[in-house]
């Protein structure tokens, strides 16, 4: 669905590694740069482990399926060939799990925590089994000090970037999940971020979110679950079509919201300096529209892709941390909502 959130993984065939070294994994990284473009994805969170993977994400289009479809046989394809081999790569077809977008600061943290949950580390499955039942033994420092070092020095997920302590790839959306509440700076928002998921880390992890799956396709409040059983069954007037599965608003509609709001038309603010206007109409209508950056390259002229994708981000932060800028955001989203319906 549309405006969907999603934890999905893939596992390798007979659980055999689908990264045999760093040039898989750069290959993979290269692909899903060009899925969030092709298929106007929203990637907020990722890890690489050795025989499979995650990902967290947001759907702008009914495409998830055509989306992983084609972003697994491609690398199955590339993987084949370089490693002079035939057949299926990945156990079957991947696994999507609805989440609510309020449960994604969570999931987002189990993600990433992902290469310190290992046995080496006392954090597998039987291990924090044994400490929820009162029978584990407590880590002692040096521990602690290998397992924080594993989370920051892991290079193939997206922690590092959510931290600090890499910069964050264009195609990555870090801002929505860096901080679960609250108007914070961004320096803040990566302090709060890294300072309870290594909290996790020294204690032995919390339990998994898996833990309180609804019917293994859903996780969130029990409101959120009962909406999704309802949508499922196609219960009452709250019908996918109506919100998710609709037509999506043209660029047109966006510029004409824009211009609404600002109270002058596009040729005056298009190309002025400073002014957030034309990045606010590329922003909404990445969001809304589903058009690929190089699609709004195409919209605004004289931008190239790279630049379009720079806006977007650097607009997402002022907005996050300027109240005149959420205020006209705001009435921009509500405008648009009056447009969809």
């Amino acid at each position: 669905m549309a405006g969907g959130w999603y934890h999905v993984t893939a596992r390798g065939n007979e659980r055999k590694r689908v990264f045999r070294d760093d040039k898989d994994r750069l290959r993979f990284l290269e692909l899903l740069e060009e899925w969030v473009e092709r298929f106007a994805m929203r990637l907020h969170a990722y890890v690489l482990m050795e025989n499979h993977y995650h990902l967290l994400v947001e759907t702008t289009q009914p495409n998830l399926s055509a989306a992983m479809q084609w972003l697994q046989v491609s690398y199955t394809v590339g993987f084949n060939r370089r490693h002079r081999r035939v057949g299926h790569l990945f156990q079957g077809r991947y696994k999507a799990i609805v989440t609510e977008a309020g449960a994604a600061w969570e999931l987002s943290r189990y993600v990433h925590l992902n290469p310190v949950r290992v046995g080496a580390l006392g954090l597998d499955k039987a291990a924090r089994k044994l400490e929820a039942a009162g029978m584990g033994t407590k880590a002692d420092a040096a521990l602690v000090r290998e397992r924080l070092a594993r989370l920051r020095g892991y290079r193939w997920s997206s922690y590092r970037a959510y931290v600090g302590l890499a910069e964050a790839p264009g195609w990555l959306t870090t801002e929505e999940l860096s901080a679960p509440s609250g108007r914070l700076s961004r320096q803040k928002r990566t302090q709060v971020y890294r300072e309870e998921t290594e909290a996790a880390v020294r204690s032995g992890l919390a339990e998994s979110p898996w833990e309180r799956l609804e019917a293994q396709v859903v996780l969130g409040t029990a409101e959120f679950v009962g909406r999704m059983q309802r949508l499922a069954a196609g219960e009452g007037a709250e019908q996918p079509q109506r919100k998710w599965l609709r037509a999506r608003p043209r660029w047109e509609s966006v510029v004409a919201v824009v211009e609404r709001v600002k109270g002058e038309k596009w040729e005056r603010f298009r190309d002025r300096s400073g002014d957030w206007g034309r990045d606010m109409a590329l922003l909404v209508a990445r969001r809304r529209c589903g058009l690929t950056l190089r699609e709004l390259a195409g919209k605004v002229g004289g931008l190239g892709y790279a630049a379009v994708q720079v806006a977007v981000r650097r607009l997402a932060v002022r907005v996050a941390e300027d109240k005149a800028l959420q205020k006209a955001m705001a009435e921009v989203m509500k405008k648009m909502s009056d447009v969809e319906t």
